[in-house]
């Protein structure tokens, strides 16, 4: 027997008794096959009774604002981390160096009641009160860097060398933030549990941190969902920011989010998510790189597919201004699961007569990237919804 555990994971019910008793032949072969890339062999037929029977169009609740109040309400009982809003932020600011046009600070703030939490937050220059841009940064296995993903450090030479080096890699060399605050919108920007001044994690971690959450009773992803949704409110609570004109933006995890963070804070009006969308069956396929486990409980609500799918949760955020950009190339992100994905946008947008708020675009020519370009249309959007 030896020779099968050195290849596949695990032996479960009748397989086993059968190999407990000296089962040769095809019996032998029929174990090894087991786990499939990850996957138990039987995965097709989990996939199957997916039906996300909450999903808008599916529901029985036919009434929009009392499915927007139900569909909320399931996402919210699986972040299995209760609501923070009683815990005070506390901010405390410490001002930066100026930028050109903007004027740099720290932020210290309370997101819960378990830590205190630091973040960069952008104003530009002049009269307020101002739109404002919650920046979620991405994953990518990097976790030295978070919020300096995205906003220019002016604290720290080494993680300035590696905040450069990612924007070279993914952002045509910009700092996102500081674009958006000479543009004149306020940024806050935050690190994610593992990152930056909360890590940092390594890539191996990331799964016993996880399971030691799910140990606890919590959840890795529903901490993020809270914070970020926390982060939304006190956003839009500063005296220097227009409550009605902030939105969510992000790249990658930070676009998960972004759309996350939408469907759960009335506090954004609206959300731009740059490479993270698709269906979840189409997502589930041999060889994703969500099969690897580890980033992908960064993301993961225990229970939840069994109601809703992901373009079903992003929906809930209808039908206020959204945009969704993918890459072609992008190989994290399959086109079926992209096209099923923008299928389900389109049909809750147009049932709230707002297709018009609902931005979709496939980049042809574009992997896992929110190259210059892009910016400067998601830029051009935000200027036009806010």
């Amino acid at each position: 027997m030896r020779e099968l555990f050195g290849r596949r994971a695990f032996v479960a019910g009748a397989t086993a008794a059968a190999l407990t008793h000296g089962a040769s032949g095809p019996a032998r072969a029929a174990a090894a096959e087991l786990v499939d890339g990850n996957l138990p062999d039987f995965h097709p037929a989990l996939k199957d009774r997916l039906r996300f029977p909450l999903a808008w169009g599916t529901s029985p609740v036919r009434d929009f604002g009392s499915w927007r109040r139900t569909a909320r309400a399931k996402v919210e009982e699986h972040l299995l981390v209760e609501r923070q809003h009683r815990t005070p932020y506390a901010p405390e600011f410490t001002a930066g160096p100026q930028g050109e046009g903007y004027t740099r600070e720290s932020v210290t703030l309370s997101l819960t009641s378990y830590e205190r939490v630091r973040g960069l937050l952008l104003t530009p220059h002049g009269t307020g009160p101002f739109p404002a841009v919650l920046l979620l940064h991405d994953h990518g296995a990097r976790f030295d860097i978070g919020k300096e993903k995205l906003v220019r450090p002016w604290y720290d030479d080494t993680r300035l060398a590696s905040a450069r080096a990612w924007a070279d890699k993914y952002f045509s060399g910009r700092f996102v933030g500081d674009e958006l605050a000479r543009r004149g919108y306020v940024v806050l920007c935050l690190d994610a549990l593992g990152w930056g001044d909360r890590g940092p994690l390594t890539y191996e971690q990331q799964q016993a941190l996880a399971s030691n959450f799910y140990n606890l009773g919590s959840s890795l992803a529903g901490l993020m969902a809270r914070e970020d949704a926390r982060a939304a409110r006190f956003l839009a609570g500063l005296d220097r920011v227009d409550a009605r004109r902030v939105a969510a933006l992000g790249f990658s995890m930070g676009a998960y989010r972004a759309w996350q963070t939408a469907a759960l804070s009335d506090d954004i009006a609206a959300a731009a998510s740059v490479c993270w969308m698709t269906g979840l069956k189409e997502m589930m396929v041999p060889g994703n790189n969500t099969l690897r486990g580890q980033s992908s409980y960064y993301m993961l609500h225990p229970g939840l597919p069994r109601f809703l799918d992901f373009p079903d949760v992003a929906g809930i955020a209808a039908p206020r201004p959204m945009l969704f950009f993918s890459g072609a190339l992008d190989t994290l992100f399959p086109a079926d699961g992209v096209r099923v994905a923008h299928d389900k946008l389109r049909a809750v947008w147009r049932s709230r007569h707002a297709e018009e708020r609902l931005h979709l675009r496939t980049w042809p020519d574009l992997g896992h990237v929110f190259v210059d370009r892009m910016q400067d249309e998601v830029f051009r959007w935000l200027d036009s919804v806010l």
